[in-house]
């Protein structure tokens, strides 16, 4: 599983634009797409999501113990 950071700038430019262009297409504030490719923490959630949902994903809140025995099965 990639870290968000990566997953969010690498397909940024697989679809060839700027972070002015992909924040003006994805309806949020540059200042989003900074923190999230820059990594950085204490990013709203809804906001995530409407980045993710460019590209046909979204977060949620999982159980730790679900991840745990996800990766135990693979």
């Amino acid at each position: 599983m990639k870290p968000l950071n990566q997953f969010v700038k690498e397909k940024r430019k697989e679809a060839n634009l700027t972070q002015e262009q992909f924040a003006d297409r994805a309806g949020v504030a540059l200042t989003v797409i900074r923190k999230i490719e820059q990594g950085k923490g204490n990013i709203n959630l809804e906001k995530v999501n409407q980045v993710l949902k460019m590209f046909g994903h979204a977060m949620a809140p999982v159980k730790i113990q679900d991840l745990e025995f996800k990766n135990q099965t693979h």
